[in-house]
């Protein structure tokens, strides 16, 4: 009897600390425009220099539903554009969001940041549709440092889906709904908001952002 009250008390415990339930997909709506050109909820961030991005949410074709299209094509090379959704603050979330990338010549980028503190501290995983790669970041004091990353084709003019989930210090990145790797780190472990992210004059179109917490 000892025994297995033992037993019935491990598994107990372990349920407790086991892996968290996971609460349904929220969509984040993308219209209707305010008068800045950004949807409700939302506001413009910016890491590194040059001037102010331009956010504009706006019908979309086919069934991608409103979508945000970060339109400023300045070529300063460490310019990192940021449309921040103000409505979720969370330390685990699960988030996607599909992304069309549409021109640039400096680069041609889609990035999902989650635990952003400000502009300029966060983590981040973007889509280079002029590298063909898929890096996750770690930017602190608007400085970034690779975490990790995979070489992937990302076709500019289609539409792909980007993923992050970070659970912990344990960060999953997916691309078009397959896991590409997984990451860890400690440097942010707090709540954060999630944004939208581009660089320099990446010309990008975003549909379809979810988002889940535990």
């Amino acid at each position: 009897m000892a025994i297995q009250r033992r037993m019935l008390l491990a598994a107990a415990v372990g349920a407790a600390s086991g892996p968290k339930a996971w609460g349904a997909a929220t969509a984040v709506p993308f219209a209707p425009a305010m008068p800045n050109g950004l949807p409700s909820g939302f506001s413009v961030g910016l890491t590194g220099g040059g001037p102010p991005p331009i956010w504009s949410a706006q019908p979309a074709s086919g069934n991608e539903g409103a979508m945000l299209t970060q339109t400023g094509s300045n070529r300063t090379d460490y310019r990192f554009p940021l449309a921040i959704y103000d409505g979720v603050v969370a330390a685990d979330i699960d988030a996607t969001v599909r992304f069309m990338a549409v021109s640039g010549k400096v680069d041609r980028a889609a990035g999902l940041a989650v635990r952003l503190i400000d502009a300029q501290n966060y983590y981040v995983v973007r889509a280079n549709a002029l590298e063909d790669n898929v890096n996750f970041y770690r930017v602190t004091a608007g400085s970034r440092t690779e975490i990790r990353g995979a070489v992937i084709k990302v076709t500019a003019g289609v539409w792909h889906t980007l993923g992050l989930r970070a659970m912990g210090d344990r960060f999953t990145v997916s691309f078009d709904g397959a896991v590409l790797f997984v990451a860890t780190d400690r440097g942010f472990p707090a709540a954060g908001k999630i944004a939208l992210w581009t660089k320099a004059d990446s010309i990008t179109q975003f549909a379809g952002l979810s988002i889940e917490t535990p």
